[in-house]
Parts: C-alpha cells; structure tokens; sequence
C-alpha cells in the first residue's frame, strides 16, 4: 500500500517509466492523490524515464524525460511505478529495474477508487479512478486496474494482470500471472483464468481458460494459443 504521510513529512520522489498516454494517465492520478491529501502532499513527482532516447531532455505534462533506467541506479531513494499496459513489456522492464538493484516501487490508488477491508494489494500496482472492490480479495505485485473496473470479494489478481477500463470480474475469480482482461470484459463467480491469457473486450467468461490463450466472445472462447513463456 502507498506509505501514509503526517503534515510533517518530506515528500516522496516518484517517477514514471513511459511518457506515452498510460503514464500520463498515471501523472494525473499522482496529481489526483497529492491534491486530496489535505496539504501533505505525499508524491513530488520528479520527471520520467523512457527507453527511447530520443525523448531525453524534452518535457511531458512539464516534467524532464530524464534519461533510461540507469537513472535510477543513482537515485536508490526515487520510488518508481511503470506506465506500460502490456503485461510482457510491463514485467520486462520492472525486472531490469530489480536487476540494478532498485527496490522502491510506488503503489498508487486514486482517491475515488473504493477499497475495502481484509485485502492485499503487492508493490507497484496501480488503481485507476472510480474502480470499485469489495473485500477479501488479493492482488499480486505491478497489477494495473483501469477506470471503473469492478473487482469482488476473494478475488486473486496475479502479478502483472491488467484490467482495462469497466471490466467486471465476480466473486471467488482468480486471473494468472500476466492476464490481459479487455475493455468491458465480464468473468463469472468461480472462474479461473490461466496465466498469460488475453481476454478481448467485451468477453464473457463463463468457464475456465488455459493459460497462455487468446479468447473471445460471449461466451468467450479460445481462438489463439501461444506456447509457454511466449512472454519472456
């Protein structure tokens, strides 16, 4: 969970790897955040990180692209959330972060979004605004959920899920590591959803799927699968 701050406390250096339109979006939730805070502002957000280095030293929302993930290795007190959609890239770039030694990851909920009680959220996730959760549920490590998504009670989301905006996923669902669940998606109470599965919008998911599939439609079905660790 994001650290909780008194009016006294210093604010905590953040940036965000990916300039594109998720990390925008991200800089605004941060904005979000630290204007609900009451005056304790708890992010001073630092600038972004991007891979390309076309983009270093040119401003995003007013902020300096600083550099590549090397940034970091001089700055070890800078948390860090990545603004990546897709799963794999997502997962790749936090493991390069991990390689150099770097262990701060922000998790950052927006100040809409509803949280219930007796939950775990991991380090480095992202809750967009207006998503709404019950209680009793889990979710892994640099899990994104988007706006207005719905998650019910003993849910367990893995590390590196992402939910896109308004999917609807019941009670008792586990979703693998690494799941892609598309715009206005629906999984049923009690399903299961292999890891590394992308689910097309507007699916709904009535029975298991494997790991490491393409499924759509209403019902949704299998219509593509990769072989294992076609992510890495």
């Amino acid at each position: 969970m994001t650290p909780e701050y008194d009016s006294n406390a210093l604010r905590l250096p953040l940036v965000i790897v990916g300039p594109g339109g998720l990390g925008r979006e991200l800089h605004q939730l941060v904005r979000d955040i630290n204007r609900s805070a009451g005056g304790a502002e708890p992010w001073d957000m630092v600038g972004w990180l991007d891979g390309n280095a076309v983009t270093h030293g040119t401003q995003v929302h007013g902020l300096s692209v600083l550099g590549d993930l090397d940034w970091l290795r001089d700055h070890p007190n800078t948390y860090v959330v990545v603004g990546i959609g897709a799963p794999p890239t997502r997962r790749k770039v936090v493991e390069k972060i991990k390689a150099l030694g770097h262990t701060r990851f922000a998790t950052l909920i927006h100040p809409t979004a509803v949280i219930g009680d007796e939950v775990e959220i991991g380090e480095g996730t992202v809750i967009c605004a207006n998503v709404t959760t019950t209680t009793d549920y889990k979710i892994g490590c640099h899990v994104l959920i988007n706006i207005m998504a719905t998650v019910a009670h003993d849910d367990v989301l893995h590390d590196y899920v992402t939910i896109a905006p308004a999917a609807v996923i019941s009670g008792n669902v586990t979703i693998g590591e690494g799941t892609d669940l598309g715009t206005n998606a629906t999984v049923n109470q009690g399903i299961e959803i292999g890891a590394w599965s992308i689910i097309g919008s507007g699916a709904v998911v009535t029975k298991a799927l494997p790991a490491n599939c393409t499924a759509v439609g209403a019902p949704a079905k299998p219509i593509k699968k990769r072989p294992e660790g076609w992510h890495l």
